[in-house]
């Protein structure tokens, strides 16, 4: 029998009422659901706003142990209920150190594990090294009841290392969620396309299906607010666009087939060719 996997991407904006942020994601998951999909993307952290626009300490009052998160345990029942698998964004506070994490669930609504954010931005409208520490998880795929998935978060999706290293584990699909948008030092700069092409170079070079989902909206964390694009994709092995959003509210749902992909990822040669005895520069942190 082909193994196949049908993905979701979920796109919405979200306030500050982590109820109402949580029950409008729970929506779109049925509404995935209902279409098919077996694992379902959540954007990043859409527990609430994107906070991290600023430096305010009292954000810190709304991270969570992994297990005890509110949208963990919301999505936990979903899964069980609907027999899906969700990759679960948060503000993960463990003990006195913050992270910006994901705990896979799986169909049974179990947690396979958690995942923190390797990569940590800090820039203008971006401030996350302010709230969350490095990552200290390594990068994780998960076996779930559909496929072999490998998550990123945001920041990541930018290193093609990310990607690899993923696929290394075995990944047979990529995942990333993601809140980005406005860049309040140059109101002229538009990252949608660049963000959208970098993905679409992870699903070319590794032949794999990749999933971005981003938020929409314009949020007020700030006086001068910050505005997110969007542009939520599933792309095919080929880095073709097989499903897109713009700037609106939606869920995105497509198969692809695993056996399919597994043969022509290995008549494309990319793994059987790789030299890495070449490439120590790249675990170097100043290379000669």
């Amino acid at each position: 029998m082909t193994r196949t996997i049908s993905v979701a991407a979920l796109q919405t904006s979200y306030g500050e009422d982590m109820e109402a942020n949580i029950a409008k994601t729970a929506n779109l998951v049925k509404q995935a659901a209902s279409q098919g999909a077996q694992v379902i993307l959540p954007s990043e952290l859409f527990q609430g706003p994107y906070f991290c626009v600023s430096q305010e300490e009292h954000w810190f009052g709304t991270a969570y142990a992994w297990r005890e998160h509110p949208a963990v345990i919301a999505m936990a029942d979903l899964a069980k209920d609907l027999g899906v698998a969700i990759p679960v964004s948060i503000f993960e506070r463990e003990g006195p150190h913050y992270f910006n994490s994901l705990v896979m669930l799986d169909a049974d609504g179990s947690p396979l594990g958690v995942y923190r954010k390797s990569h940590i931005p800090d820039g203008p409208g971006y401030q996350e090294k302010y709230y969350f520490r490095p990552g200290d998880t390594g990068f994780k795929v998960w076996s779930t009841r559909f496929g072999r998935v490998g998550v990123g978060i945001c920041w990541d999706q930018w290193y093609p290392e990310t990607a690899r290293a993923m696929m290394l584990m075995g990944a047979e699909v990529l995942m990333y969620p993601t809140a980005i948008g406005t860049e309040p030092h140059d109101d002229t700069l538009d990252t949608a396309q660049p963000w959208r092409r970098a993905m679409q170079g992870h699903a070319v070079s590794n032949v794999v299906p990749v999933v971005g989902a981003n938020r929409i909206g314009h949020e007020t964390v700030t006086a001068a607010g910050q505005t997110f694009y969007g542009h939520s994709f599933i792309a095919d092995h080929r880095g073709d666009l097989v499903q897109s959003l713009d700037r609106e509210e939606g869920v995105l749902v497509h198969s692809f087939d695993l056996d399919f992909l597994d043969r022509h990822r290995a008549a494309w040669g990319f793994f059987r060719d790789r030299r890495p005895e070449l490439y120590g520069a790249l675990a170097s942190p100043r290379p000669a």
